[in-house]
């Protein structure tokens, strides 16, 4: 069985590239869409500081807000994506996420792993990626 996409780039969110220069990359980017780590820890720390992000610069609050802007309809069923990252973290989609929070924030990122890759998150990759950041 083949890896996903996420999984082969060592990026679980698939975050797309853009100007951003973050710790961790390959030194060659082959994918032409999606930033390449050289390990799941760097893809986590991506992930974690990019959720925080939309806390402080676009003002995302509830489960909801920061599905929508991850994962906008115009590319992906965010009803979907938002309705399988609650059950996965079982809270409601209004509920707001504390992004300073560890436990919080890894289960956020597991349930954003999940959907994008299709399969459980390695805990102990999720955690490292944390105390990277």
């Amino acid at each position: 069985m083949s890896s996903t996409r996420g999984i082969r780039n060592c990026n679980p969110g698939n975050l797309r590239l853009s100007k951003d220069k973050w710790k961790g990359l390959r030194e060659e980017q082959t994918d032409k869409d999606f930033f390449q780590f050289t390990e799941m820890k760097w893809g986590y720390r991506a992930l974690f500081i990019t959720l925080r992000n939309y806390r402080k610069k676009w003002d995302c609050w509830p489960i909801r807000d920061f599905i929508s802007r991850w994962a906008p309809p115009t590319e992906n069923n965010t009803e979907s994506y938002i309705k399988t990252v609650c059950n996965q973290m079982g809270v409601p989609d209004m509920w707001c996420p504390d992004v300073n929070d560890e436990d919080t924030m890894i289960a956020f990122a597991k349930a954003i792993s999940f959907v994008e890759n299709g399969r459980k998150a390695v805990d102990k990759e999720v955690e490292e990626g944390w105390r990277l950041i």
